[in-house]
């Protein structure tokens, strides 16, 4: 039986470079933002290199739930599936995936905030995607009855063994030491919009150093950091412990 994991998280927040460390594994596919068209063609968001996005994937929702949801690409043990939950504006959500496995990638939002605006136009706290992030951890605690995983980036970043491999366990997967490092370069299965998004990744062959000092932010940019502060919080509250 197949293994699918949904990691949940917002933009910037070494999701890409997580979902390079799950793809190293002979034993696991990866699927890169999924429902990324249908966010786009239901929104109106303009995103960069959102035309080529949208003409490059599937973007029904119900249609790419059912392929989410269904026979795995080259029948690997483990499916990787990275997501993001402010993408989630149309009829399909967390809900309405009961057989995977959900946990949770957060970020101090002073660092995504300082990330996104070297990316995109950031217009508000919504596209950090923080309160949806722990909307759908609680429904998924409620859901469950137990506590889903919580990893932080800043953790991983710290002591990846360690923080990864108590992430595997609480999976229920084995931890694979080739997790630690990747290929340079874009990968097949990245989206079409990693040209723009991934250079950083791209040029990695492995997870960066550990973070400095939180950044400093003005303006706008600290008001949206400040408004996702109390989410991510309650979220870190929860965050696993390195092995």
């Amino acid at each position: 039986m197949t293994i699918r994991i949904a990691m949940w998280s917002g933009p910037r927040n070494i999701s890409t470079a997580l979902m390079r460390s799950f793809g190293a594994r002979s034993d696991c596919t990866v699927s890169d933002e999924p429902f990324y068209g249908a966010f786009l063609k239901a929104s109106g968001e303009d995103h960069p290199m959102g035309e080529e996005t949208m003409a490059s994937m599937d973007c029904d929702w119900t249609s790419v739930l059912e392929t989410q949801s269904g026979p795995v690409p080259g029948h690997a043990s483990v499916w990787y599936q990275k997501h993001m939950p402010h993408h989630m504006v149309g009829p399909i959500g967390i809900a309405d995936m009961p057989e995977h496995r959900h946990a949770f990638l957060i970020r101090a939002p002073e660092r995504v905030v300082a990330s996104y605006r070297k990316k995109n136009e950031l217009r508000r706290p919504e596209l950090l995607g923080l309160a949806q992030l722990r909307t759908y951890f609680e429904f998924e605690r409620k859901r469950t009855g137990t506590v889903p995983p919580v990893v932080d980036s800043d953790d991983i970043l710290e002591n990846p063994t360690g923080v990864l491999s108590a992430l595997c366990a609480a999976l229920g997967i084995a931890w694979h030491e080739v997790m630690l490092s990747w290929s340079k370069g874009p990968h097949a299965e990245d989206g079409a919009w990693g040209a723009h998004w991934y250079d950083k990744v791209n040029a990695s062959t492995g997870f960066g150093p550990p973070p400095g000092e939180l950044p400093f932010l003005d303006g706008e940019y600290a008001e949206v950091a400040a408004a996702c502060r109390g989410d991510y919080e309650e979220l870190a509250r929860y965050r696993i412990a390195a092995i």
